[in-house]
């Protein structure tokens, strides 16, 4: 199995987790390979900081003494010189630098490009320097966001404050600007949480651009998208309970049924592959409301076996786990197959899915 969607924290946030220990982890939760986001403090932005990363990711396996595959993404600004950058990261450190990551709506870590104008050139940019690999989007736009209901003392607001719109608008948008661009790598659609961007990812072939460019013109857009545990089972009401503001995530929970439409779509096909977005935080982070983001590797192996008890054939399952992200990425991960440890819960402050259990509301298919 393959996370393509991690945070591993460290250096400046080793009060949050440690290499070692997110690496520890993930391997005892039976994950084969890991690819990390690039939010790290300081960012993984430039050269240097990713071949720090590298260095120190391959000390913590060596030191564990596994064999775990750990793949990162170059971030992205709006600066062209620094895109450039970026992309010979990729071409000479392929396949250890997996993919670039473009924040189009604020997140952990402050690294959004959110202005409508600078994503285009995001995409004219990558197209002109030939890049053909994966640009993974956090997909939000920042002007659909509506901070002001945000309301720490009810964590639920957190939901209103990030609305589907926000996401669904921010979908459409990237799909023109790679379009327009003529952007020849694959534009991956991270996290995933309505169905109305599903469908708007799958109308993306068979409608024109809203500018009237004909969808047959230049480069054919190449699409993907994940799909997190927590956006297929836990539902936006879970944060009325108490420690509800654990469950803080970008993009948000979303209200029921929205959770149970989107475990039904990974079933349907609609969906690429799993990925849990691990973003560890200390609860002192959280319940202050400063941060977002859940620990996603402890429950990668429950999600698994939750899908298999529900019907997902093996060969759907090795697709959305293993196959098709290697298929993607272009790369070669062996499945090990191997046993996970399901306590892992155990090494963090709180479990977010804990909270299925107590509200008693496990989707069904």
């Amino acid at each position: 199995m393959i996370d393509p969607h991690a945070h591993l924290r460290d250096w400046n946030q080793a009060s949050k987790e440690t290499l070692r220990h997110g690496l520890s982890v993930a391997w005892r939760a039976g994950l084969d390979g890991i690819f990390e986001m690039p939010n790290t403090d300081p960012p993984l932005t430039t050269r240097d900081a990713i071949l720090r990363r590298i260095d120190d990711a391959d000390t913590a396996a060596r030191g564990l003494g596994i064999g775990i595959v750990h793949g990162l993404y170059g971030g992205i600004t709006a600066v062209p010189r620094q895109m450039e950058e970026m992309v010979r990261c990729w071409r000479e450190l392929f396949p250890r630098v997996v993919g670039l990551k473009m924040f189009a709506g604020n997140s952990t870590g402050n690294m959004g490009v959110v202005d409508p104008r600078e994503q285009a050139l995001v995409y004219r940019t990558l197209a002109a320097l030939g890049y053909t690999g994966v640009l993974a989007v956090h997909a939000e736009k920042e002007s659909l966001l509506r901070p002001a209901d945000w309301n720490p003392t009810r964590p639920v607001s957190h939901a209103r404050a990030r609305p589907p719109a926000a996401e669904v608008a921010s979908v459409d948008e990237q799909m023109g600007f790679a379009r327009k661009a003529g952007f020849a790598g694959t534009l991956h659609i991270c996290h995933v949480s309505t169905p109305w961007a599903l469908d708007v990812l799958r109308g993306a072939h068979t409608r024109a651009p809203a500018d009237g460019t004909p969808a047959a013109e230049g480069t054919p857009l190449k699409l993907t998208c994940g799909l997190t545990p927590h956006h297929a089972l836990l539902d936006a009401n879970l944060m009325e309970e108490k420690d509800g503001m654990l469950l803080k995530v970008n993009p948000p929970l979303r209200p029921l049924p929205l959770p149970s439409l989107m475990l039904r779509r990974l079933f349907d096909g609609d969906i690429d592959w799993i990925e849990t977005d691990h973003a560890p935080h200390t609860r002192k982070d959280k319940i202050e409301g400063f941060a977002s983001g859940i620990p996603g590797f402890p429950y990668y192996p429950h999600f698994v076996a939750l899908l298999k008890e529900r019907g997902m054939s093996p060969a759907r399952v090795n697709e959305l786990t293993h196959d098709a992200i290697c298929r993607v990425f272009a790369l070669s991960i062996p499945a090990r197959g191997r046993a996970p440890d399901l306590r892992l819960s155990k090494e963090y402050e709180f479990d977010a899915f804990s909270f299925l259990g107590r509200a008693g509301r496990a989707q069904k298919r």
